[in-house]
């Protein structure tokens, strides 16, 4: 590999869907994969195959869709079975990886592992040679390594190597580290590991401390030549270093690092929008990079600056990295050809039926609103996308409210093939009684857990946007719809999150109790 080039490993799918209310089915993770590609992700991590059937289902479809385009690599603990299972699951893939781990820490050695040293070493030499029988790129990893002692670190390392790891990661699991003391650790990896160059040092840092991106820049800086991360820093507790702050920090302070990606920079604000449309966990809005604040100037100094000349607060061009703002492009007299270029610009890839949808939505809306921006195109699409794969649809719904008298609403629902059920309900309020109906059809319990509403665009008649929370038995399931009814956004939000709790039921042999039409 180039000395000068970063490998890009993206674990959005695995690490990333560890976050809280993130999980992702078999179809919304080769979505995801398939951005991924596009992007110019160098590796992709699908899963831990052996944690569940869906995880093995996940990474075998992902294998087979996208193996032939990028690495595809499975996760496994220092284990026979694990590791048989990851082989099982990459089969179809051309490019494939093994990736191993094994906690090293004193702390992990005592209290998880109630192993020795020695006993650790054994175990990862034979699981980096159980794996390297399958394919030759092999990832070692062990855990907790910023907190393992740095002499007993070496000796992992470079017996791991020595036995086939082409790749040695050194994870800041707990997100314990600073940039100076996880500097320290890669150089002394550099300096003291005679094998060292036979592999590619690999940098994971969460985000704890809030030091992830800082931490995985500064392993750069000390040698590391591979970065895992994840799309918007998604991932357990805090998060994982996010793939388009270390991307664009490499890119626009080239001067300084002196490497490079093979990241297409021009699909992440696209990328970011998916996971986060597909997750439900929306970006907050000053979000570097991504965020809808990232390329807004309110001071009227900034303001001024920026129209005399760019670059005196911009060090990045927004279309550098994809952004889709507030531009005003079409109207309702617009024809289906110009709707179609736009879709097009705007990073979406669709069908003549999902095209002409989408076209419907957009002249429904515009006979609605005055002025149609392209986040709203973006919202109408990926509300239709989702609305496609789910097994209950919201048919109509009728509210009523008012001071003195008690919300109810009345609302059909449509479970895949089978005829439309009707129901209906009271409530504190004319959203909480759609909630309330929508139990009552699809026969699911559910705790609305958060709940938040905002404008896509601008204006008096934008259309809103509900990012909302359910939880039931210890899950959570998140949900998004657009409208420029509130009350209509409310009720596809909550029946998004409806049926990702009810697809997560029936991966697990439970199929809740609901009418049959």
């Amino acid at each position: 590999m180039n000395g000068d080039r970063i490998v890009i490993f993206d674990t959005t799918l695995r690490d990333g869907e560890q976050s809280p209310g993130c999980s992702m089915n078999t179809r919304e993770k080769l979505e995801v994969a398939r951005a991924l590609v596009e992007l110019g992700v160098d590796v992709i991590e699908a899963g831990f195959p052996i944690a569940s059937p869906g995880d093995f289902e996940a990474v075998s479809a992902i294998a087979a869709a996208c193996g032939d385009r990028t690495t595809i690599c499975a996760l496994a603990r220092s284990r026979e079975d694990d590791i048989n299972r990851a082989k099982q699951a990459l089969a179809a893939a051309q490019y494939r990886r093994i990736h191993v781990f094994l906690a090293t820490s004193a702390i992990h050695r005592e209290f998880k592992l109630k192993m020795d040293k020695q006993q650790i070493i054994e175990r990862a030499v034979a699981s980096v040679s159980l794996a390297k029988e399958f394919c030759d790129d092999i990832e070692f990893s062990p855990e907790d390594a910023v907190r393992t002692e740095l002499d007993f670190l070496c000796e992992v390392v470079e017996k791991t190597i020595a036995v086939g790891a082409t790749t040695v990661n050194i994870p800041d699991t707990v997100g314990y580290a600073t940039p100076s003391h996880y500097h320290r650790v890669i150089s002394h990896l550099k300096q003291h590991v005679p094998n060292i160059d036979r592999a590619i040092i690999s940098a994971h840092c969460h985000d704890d401390l809030g030091l992830a991106v800082a931490n995985s820049l500064a392993a750069v800086e000390a040698g590391a030549r591979q970065v895992e991360c994840t799309i918007n820093g998604l991932g357990e507790r805090a998060g994982n270093a996010a793939l388009e702050e270390i991307v664009m920090a490499i890119r626009t302070r080239a001067d300084y690092y002196k490497v490079h990606t093979r990241i297409n920079t021009r699909k992440l604000y696209p990328t970011s929008h998916l996971v986060s449309s597909i997750t439900g966990m929306k970006v907050q809005r000053n979000k570097a990079i991504v965020g809808q604040n990232a390329f807004a100037h309110e001071a009227g100094i900034h303001q001024h600056g920026v129209l005399q000349e760019r670059s005196t607060y911009e060090i990045m061009r927004p279309e550098d990295v994809g952004y889709v703002g507030q531009n005003l492009v079409l109207g309702k007299h617009s024809g289906r050809h110009a709707f179609r270029d736009r879709v097009v610009q705007l990073g979406f890839t669709l069908d003549e039926a999902a095209l002409q949808q989408a076209f419907d939505d957009f002249i429904a809306l515009a006979d609605k609103k005055k002025e149609v921006y392209d986040s709203d195109i973006t919202a109408l699409i990926e509300n239709r996308l989702q609305d496609a794969v789910d097994s209950w649809k919201l048919i109509r719904f009728h509210t009523s409210a008012g001071t003195g008298t008690i919300p109810t609403a009345t609302v059909e629902l449509q479970f895949e093939e089978q005829s439309a059920v009707c129901d209906a309900a009271t409530g504190d309020g004319p959203i909480d009684a759609v909630f309330r109906a929508m139990l009552r059809i699809t026969g699911l319990q559910a705790k609305l857990e958060e709940f938040d509403v905002r404008s896509v665009s601008e204006g008096q008649d934008a259309l809103g946007e509900v990012h909302l929370s359910i939880g039931f038995g210890g899950r959570h399931y998140q949900g998004k719809g657009v409208s420029t009814d509130i009350i209509e956004a409310a009720a596809r939000a909550f029946l998004q999150a409806l049926n990702r709790e009810y697809v997560d039921l029936r991966s697990g042999g439970v199929t809740p109790v609901r009418p049959q039409g």
